[in-house]
């Protein structure tokens, strides 16, 4: 009985390891600064200085006392990602030379992996006495899809990534003298879905190879790999989609300041709170196979397999990053000069860690994210009445470190460069527009299995290795309406 469990724990550990670890990235990248309509033209740049709307409610809660009687924000931020592989060297999954050819073909570059994301926010708030104010915003504060072919080179280090998470936000501001003061609560829904292809047959040989050499050396090992071999509908090249979803809810809050200074002068600093995701959810094989069970080792090894492919219930922890941002906005008579200076704390991911539904740890996939910020000027040209013009750049870092990049989020550092403008319509009613065009460096992929030392190496083989540069640009588009009543 020892031996059988043995068997079936070692296939069923090596199989969900191969299958999960390269695709359970949920946050890199994916935080969305586009959390209004307005700010857009401008680059985002000084919004926690310049804000002069209710979407104050994420950018910086104090800006809210800036704004009389009640104030609606609805705003659409459509997305539009450009994403493509150029190959470098690629390979596809394979097994450790001598053991057994898997044959799986390479594939493509795999298109475009970009497509239109709209990101809708919505915001109100109202002045309850002189000095008071009150808010609630519902936006959207994660939220991108990568979705490459299915049948690309990369398609074993991930196929399709989407992530949205829902954060409504309570929000009180107090205004004392030239000094205001805001914060909230952060309630925030977080669903993600992830697929990549599994190579079935190399990672049933595999562990067959590994189960039965740990009980009866490589001899053992040989005659149970082929044993599982023999037993595939497909062959050594079988492979499959394997599909993951998970889902968590979590607390925040934020907080900020604004000081009024001279005329037309604002210093302002705002904070976000981590947030600490305990995400549940499940693995699916699809197309999995199917393998005899019984005493004998090759029927233990192919009772764990047939576990294995079963898919069940997952946990992972993440805890989404903090931010800081300082802000100064100066407006004259018909002009207004934005900037910012921004840190994220991504190093909050430097793993992810995945368990199974006993709390053993499948896999730990090393992230190493690092902190980053991002800096902004932007300008606003009142033409008239109706009329104001914007204008804006900024510098954004990436999080992600060359050497760990996947194509779920081929991400780099960016320059933006925006415009848009505002359309009064009268008093109460306001249209606002915005575009941008984020310049992406290229970014270099590096996932290779060149160690035989490294624990990974079986693991990383029957990934393929993934060479090459990716190239991406985004396009951001946005319109807002603002009634204040």
């Amino acid at each position: 009985m020892r031996t059988h469990a043995a068997l079936r724990w070692t296939a069923v550990a090596a199989t969900l390891a191969l299958a999960l670890s390269p695709g359970v990235v949920l946050a890199s990248g994916f935080q969305l600064v586009e959390q209004n309509g307005s700010g857009l033209g401008n680059a985002f740049s000084g919004q926690a200085a310049g804000v002069k709307d209710a979407s104050a409610i994420f950018f910086n809660p104090a800006a809210l006392t800036g704004l009389e009687g009640g104030n609606l924000v609805l705003s659409v931020e459509p997305i539009i990602p450009s994403q493509t592989f150029n190959d470098g060297g690629s390979t596809p999954p394979s097994l450790p030379p001598g053991l057994f050819p898997l044959g799986i073909p390479l594939g493509g570059t795999g298109g475009d992996a970009g497509g239109v994301t709209p990101v809708p926010n919505g915001y109100f708030s109202y002045q309850v006495a002189d000095n008071w104010w009150l808010g609630v915003g519902v936006n959207v504060p994660f939220g991108l899809t990568t979705e490459w072919e299915n049948d690309w080179m990369g398609r074993f280090h991930g196929v399709r990534s989407s992530i949205h998470a829902i954060n409504v936000n309570p929000t009180v501001a107090v205004k004392l003298g030239a000094l205001s003061l805001g914060g909230g609560v952060n309630w925030q829904q977080f669903d993600a879905e992830l697929t990549q292809n599994t190579a079935y047959g190399g990672a049933s040989i595999g562990s067959a190879y590994s189960a039965g050499a740990a009980i009866g050396g490589p001899s053992l090992g040989l005659a149970a790999a082929q044993g599982i071999a023999a037993q595939l509908a497909g062959g050594p090249a079988m492979e499959g989609l394997t599909a993951l979803d998970g889902d968590s809810q979590a607390w925040g809050w934020n907080a900020g300041a604004l000081l009024e200074i001279g005329e037309g002068g604002k210093l302002a600093v705002s904070y976000r709170s981590r947030m600490k995701h305990d995400l549940e959810g499940t693995i699916a094989f699809g197309g999995a196979p199917s393998f005899r069970e019984g005493a004998d080792p090759v029927g233990a090894i192919g009772a764990g397999l047939n576990a294995a492919f079963a898919g069940g219930p997952i946990t992972a922890e993440v805890e989404l990053p903090d931010t800081l941002s300082i802000a100064a906005a100066f407006e004259g008579d018909s002009v207004e000069l934005l900037a910012d200076w921004t840190w994220t704390g991504w190093s909050t991911i430097p793993s992810l860690d995945v368990l199974d539904s006993t709390g053993e740890e499948v896999t730990s996939l090393k992230l190493q994210f690092e902190d980053t910020w991002r800096a902004g000027i932007g300008m606003n040209f009142r033409l008239n009445e109706s009329w104001k013009l914007r204008l804006g750049t900024a510098y954004d870092k990436a999080p992600v470190q060359d050497e760990y990049r996947t194509p779920r989020l081929p991400d780099n550092d960016r320059i933006w460069a925006a415009g848009g403008f505002e359309w009064r319509l009268n008093e109460k009613h306001r249209i606002d527009f915005g575009y941008a065009y984020l310049f992406i460096d290229d970014a270099s992929s590096n996932l290779v299995a060149n160690n035989p030392q490294d624990p990974d190496f079986v693991e990383k083989l029957l990934k393929g290795n993934l060479v090459g540069t990716y190239s991406s640009n985004v396009q951001i588009l946005s319109v807002q309406y603002t009634l204040a009543f």
